[in-house]
């Protein structure tokens, strides 16, 4: 019998226990036994036969993680069965499948005794089956010099071991790779204009069509609208819309602008990817010149974020706040201990107040899911109108 298939039936029959290292080999019963560095005919992706020590270190050590498992077969000179390996090989000794085409059977008996590959074996007239050794007796001078060698080799290090650094960390190489990622995103959202913002839709999830009607409009085609002030003093601007919707952190307005090179943007693009329920990542229009919209392009606004001022909507082709806010969804945003006085004229509107504190930013994440949360339901309800 050979090794790999003497641990399959040990591993099947919940033997593991009785397996027995003795010095450099290991014993599965009284009249069985094989060297601990004996190849198996277990061929791992990377091209090398598996050990049999390694397949025993490996199959009584299925309670820990893997990378767990590699570091501790590090420690005890082990090499380690590769994650690649892992799921088919757990699955070949337990008997959940016959065979696997990482096996490759060589001959390992000879009348009937298992022998050990690449070894010159003396016969011996009088076998005792309760030893083993008394059946096969190998003369150092005739085993394969390879083997010898690996015999003597322990792994200093394997691919696990040389990515760990100890003492350093590589969080500033992922920050740093963050930033230039989260900076080339922005300079090409900025570069998109109307028509050459990739196209959109609001998707299954919306359950809108880009051309569906709406009453006194519709979503037509291109990316919807979203208006904001271009007043500094209210808390969401063109500056700052992009992090507060995109990555739920506010980032006060002179702090963006100081930040900022080159001229004041005319449209920022927002990507819908709170949601994962999304299948679709939807694009917004963040505009902060209503003066500036043509007359088509107002059935494409689907919301704004109200200053709090009459004057906002001066020349908005809309007769009255009531049909404003009936055919775009408002937001107005505040500090939470801002006083009651500042929102006096909004509560008026049919608008969402949407609170945020002054230095808890964590909390912010939760403020921008609940404007995505009420644009998604405003959009849906428009939909069926």
């Amino acid at each position: 019998m050979d090794p790999l298939t003497a641990l399959r039936e040990m591993t099947i029959q919940n033997k593991l226990d009785q397996i027995v290292r003795v010095n450099n080999e290991y014993r599965f019963n009284s009249a069985l036994s094989f060297p601990c560095t004996i190849e198996t005919a277990y061929r791992s992706k990377q091209g090398n036969l598996y050990t049999l020590e390694t397949l025993v270190y490996f199959i009584t050590n299925l309670h820990i993680k893997h990378h767990d498992y590699i570091r501790n077969a590090g420690t005890h000179r082990i090499p380690a069965v590769t994650l690649l390996d892992r799921k088919p090989l757990i699955e070949y000794l337990h008997g959940r499948i016959s065979s696997t085409d990482a096996i490759e059977f060589h001959d390992y008996r000879v009348n009937n005794l298992p022998i050990y590959p690449n070894l010159n074996l003396a016969p011996v007239d009088d076998v005792n089956f309760d030893d083993l050794e008394s059946r096969v007796r190998v003369r150092p001078q005739d085993r394969n010099p390879i083997e010898l060698i690996r015999e003597i080799e322990r792994p200093l290090r394997d691919r696990e071991t040389v990515l760990e650094c100890r003492h350093r960390d590589f969080y500033s190489l992922l920050t740093a790779a963050t930033k230039r990622d989260e900076e080339r995103q922005r300079v090409e959202s900025q570069q998109r204009k109307d028509g050459l913002v990739a196209k959109t839709r609001i998707g299954d999830e919306l359950g809108v069509d880009r051309n569906v009607k709406m009453k006194g409009g519709k979503i037509g085609e291109g990316v919807p609208i979203i208006l904001v002030p271009s007043a500094s003093q209210t808390l969401i601007t063109i500056y700052n819309v992009k992090e507060f919707l995109e990555d739920g952190v506010f980032i006060p307005t002179d702090v963006k602008m100081k930040g900022m090179k080159g001229p004041k943007p005319e449209c920022v693009t927002v990507l819908k990817k709170f949601s994962s329920r999304d299948r679709v990542v939807t694009a917004y229009e963040v505009r902060d010149k209503p003066s500036a919209l043509k007359a088509e392009e107002w059935g494409r606004v689907v919301a704004v974020f109200v200053l709090g001022k009459e004057w906002q909507f001066k020349d908005w082709p809309f007769k009255d706040h009531v049909e404003i806010f009936n055919k775009i969804l408002g937001f107005y945003m505040r500090f939470e201990d801002d006083s009651v006085e500042s929102a006096k004229i909004v509560k008026q509107w049919n608008v969402k107040i949407i609170s945020i504190s002054k230095n808890k930013r964590h909390q912010d994440r939760a403020a921008a899911l609940d404007v995505w949360d009420r644009l998604e339901e405003f959009v849906r309800s428009r939909s069926r109108s």
